[in-house]
């Protein structure tokens, strides 16, 4: 089984580089080209209006001086193309991907293109921003790949995988995939996760003014059995998510927009 592997962290990234040796656990055959650099919060961008640079790193392992998806791009076009990969990974991710998160994340952008492209995809994401607890979660990690390769991912669907930050302390009986803290695996749905809308404006040394969109910490909406929710819980958040984002519901509300020339 061929797997192709990329990130918006980073080609050098914490994350990508445990992703890649836990999936040798599991795979026969991984590749790993993502970005050189970080592209976060890029969502699905390609870059139309500038070339791209390819360098190889090692063998089966690449960067890419564009987007996640640029990176998908080069490996199903190029790199990759003798032997399609039949399965993407991207991730794993220096902080969560929940709620709203997926129309912003570059590693679930990555994971969607795949699946564009007819590939099953899987986005995986730390629920912490210090990745030391990744080293913890190697066991985890190495179990919800191996259910990932024993029962497959459902024909047009991504799955969105978000780890939390094992919490032994908080949780001292909890033990789940050999990994001390961590309570368990859910499949989920999509939560809430909104951000402030602060916009900073600064003048630089020239007296130039500038602009620096922040926003307070996101605010979640509490809502049980959504993977923010379970991810605060201190349980492995598997949450499906499509192509098709039609609203078949309201087709009846919208009848009066139904016009003949």
């Amino acid at each position: 089984m061929r797997v192709l592997i990329t990130n918006d962290d980073g080609v050098f990234a914490e994350g990508i580089r445990v992703l890649a040796e836990c999936a040798r656990e599991v795979f026969e055959d991984v590749a790993v080209v993502a970005p050189d650099v970080e592209r976060s919060a890029i969502s699905q961008a390609i870059s139309l209006h500038e070339p791209l640079r390819v360098e190889e790193l090692e063998p089966n392992r690449w960067a890419v001086s564009g987007t996640p998806v640029d990176s998908v791009f080069i490996a199903l076009g190029h790199l990759l193309a003798d032997a399609r990969p039949d399965l993407v990974l991207s991730g794993i991710n220096h902080g969560p991907n929940v709620g709203f998160d997926v129309y912003y994340s570059g590693t679930v952008g990555a994971a969607r293109e795949a699946l564009v492209h007819g590939i099953p995809a899987v986005a995986l994401s730390l629920s912490a921003r210090d990745t030391a607890s990744l080293e913890a979660l190697r066991p985890a990690i190495i179990e919800v790949l191996g259910l990932i390769r024993e029962l497959g991912v459902p024909p047009g669907t991504l799955l969105n995988v978000n780890f939390p930050e094992p919490r032994p302390a908080e949780w001292p009986d909890a033990h789940w995939a050999g990994v001390a803290g961590l309570r368990g695996l859910r499949v989920t749905d999509l939560g809430r996760r909104y951000y402030g809308n602060e916009v900073v404006h600064r003048e630089d040394p020239r007296g130039r003014s500038y602009y620096w969109i922040g926003g307070a910490f996101p605010r979640l909406e509490e809502r049980a059995g959504t993977d923010c929710d379970v991810v605060r819980l201190g349980y492995v958040s598997v949450t499906p998510i499509g192509l098709d984002a039609t609203r078949r519901d309201v087709f009846f509300a919208l009848a009066p927009f139904h016009q003949d020339g």
